[in-house]
């Protein structure tokens, strides 16, 4: 009893260009015997059959073959084969050159289960002008350097920030002076942090000095207890008599 291989197919039409008037059939079949390889190529139909398997890999071997009519003819003296360890790799020339795709592979109309799309080489009719596996490839190799993102949507043009390339004007980040490590960006709430000096910031009096009067009426509560609002407020030393 002999078994159907799975066989994969895609297409391209031309109505000028021959080589671009094609039918790409795989058939998937690792492992087949080259003493048993039979094929057959005529402008209306395809012959295969074969021996394949492994029993050093644990592949039983099998009698292979099936026998398929093309929807329309085929130009089998200028068509391609190629066959590997693991399929038969044929480059078939459509007869007609036009510009319509073919709606099946086979001429009758029969589904058959072991014939399948290779959506690996597919391109659907209205887009194969554009090879867009072609054009993703390019795209790709343009995005190797990515230092200067100034005129990303929503980004801005932020400036300094490390990494970045400049990284200026990013929405609400405003203008975050000389932060170190993040450039000119500024952060709403925290004003000019150009100047601060970070060592008088440890000493608890100069904190409590820095936060009289400071007040932002966007953020600030109603008097309501918060316990992510930070530390209470020091309460003032008197000096002893």
């Amino acid at each position: 009893m002999t078994t159907h291989p799975e066989v994969l197919w895609a297409q391209r039409s031309s109505t000028i260009d021959p080589e671009k008037n094609v039918i790409y059939l795989t058939i998937n079949l690792p492992d087949i015997k080259d003493s048993s390889f039979k094929f057959g190529l005529s402008e209306t139909t395809l012959t295969f059959s074969a021996t394949a398997g492994d029993a050093s890999k644990g592949i039983e071997e099998r009698d292979y073959s099936f026998e398929i009519e093309f929807y329309k003819e085929v130009n089998a003296t200028e068509s391609t084969k190629r066959l590997n360890s693991r399929s038969l790799y044929l480059v078939l020339r459509k007869k007609d050159l036009q510009e319509e795709y073919w709606p099946r592979l086979t001429k009758e109309k029969v589904k058959n289960s072991h014939i399948k799309t290779d959506f690996s080489k597919w391109v659907d009719e209205d887009e194969q002008d554009g090879e867009p596996a072609a054009a993703e490839e390019e795209g790709m190799m343009g995005m190797g350097d990515m230092g200067g993102m100034g005129g990303m949507p929503g980004m801005g043009g932020m400036g300094g920030m490390p990494g970045m390339g400049g990284m200026g004007g990013m929405p609400g980040m405003g203008g975050m002076g000389g932060m170190p490590g993040l450039g000119g960006m500024g952060m709403p709430g925290m004003g000019d942090m150009g100047g601060m000096d970070f060592e008088k910031a440890s000493d608890p009096l100069m904190m409590a000095e820095m936060g009289k009067g400071e007040s932002s009426g966007a953020g600030d509560d109603d008097g309501s207890d918060d316990d992510d609002g930070g530390p209470p407020p020091l309460e003032e030393v008197k000096p002893s008599n």
